[in-house]
């Protein structure tokens, strides 16, 4: 923007003796003047309204008007409309309560982040989801499980038994019978049907498994991967 500058010192002139030649006022000392003005105020912004081209700058210490955070428009902003903008965005992405991971960096969020105090959250453990219908899993910030087992060795047994009705074989025996024949009597055998007598074996059969297993505490571990947590508490 151009600022006025004066050409002419009419105030000099009016202190100069009569009849001084540079006491005069000429019309292009007057239109030097105006033109100076012209330009000077064609260069300036409105007081209501104003549209700024280039670069604009407020100065040191100027207050402004602070546009609501809704405001969706090219209207300057101040630091106040700025901050609330900011705090509205925090409080969006992280509430109090949330939870904050970093798979690298240990620095307290409220240092990265610059807003809200957080605590380490969760060592050692794996976070899950809510679930009411769970006694386990019906409140936030439940814990358990576990992160190791006992596994003791154990033996198991089991008993077979076979019964073995009594039966009997049948078998055929020769024997002897006196018969007649034109030329006289003579033995001739013939099969006897006989059968042994009925028994039973009784067998009765044991049978036991071998103990398996080793007693003491094993890891009892999801598949997992360490990250930094931290809560949001105020």
């Amino acid at each position: 923007m151009s600022n006025y500058t004066q050409s002419t010192n009419f105030a000099t002139k009016d202190a100069l003796a009569s009849g001084d030649p540079l006491k005069i006022v000429k019309g292009t000392e007057i239109n030097t003047e105006f033109v100076n003005i012209s330009v000077a105020i064609a260069t300036k912004a409105d007081l209501a309204s104003p549209t700024f081209t280039g670069t604009p700058t407020l100065p040191t210490g100027t207050i402004a008007v602070t546009q609501s955070s809704s405001d969706d428009s090219t209207k300057l902003a101040t630091t106040a409309f700025v901050q609330d903008v900011a705090d509205a965005i925090k409080a969006a992405l992280f509430p109090v309560g949330s939870i904050y991971t970093n798979s690298s960096v240990a620095t307290n969020p409220g240092t990265l982040l610059g807003f809200g105090t957080w605590t380490a959250f969760g060592a050692g453990r794996v976070m899950v989801g809510f679930d009411s219908g769970n006694a386990l899993f019906d409140a936030a910030e439940e814990t358990g499980g576990a992160a190791d087992a006992t596994l003791p060795s154990h033996t198991h047994t089991a008993t077979s038994t076979v019964t073995d009705p009594s039966h009997a074989h049948t078998y055929n025996q020769p024997q002897g019978l006196v018969g007649y024949t034109q030329g006289g009597s003579q033995s001739v055998p013939y099969p006897q049907s006989v059968s042994t007598s009925s028994a039973s074996t009784g067998i009765t059969v044991a049978t036991t498994n071998a103990s398996a297993g080793t007693s003491g505490t094993n890891a009892n571990y999801q598949p997992y991967i360490t990250v930094y947590m931290w809560k949001r508490t105020a």
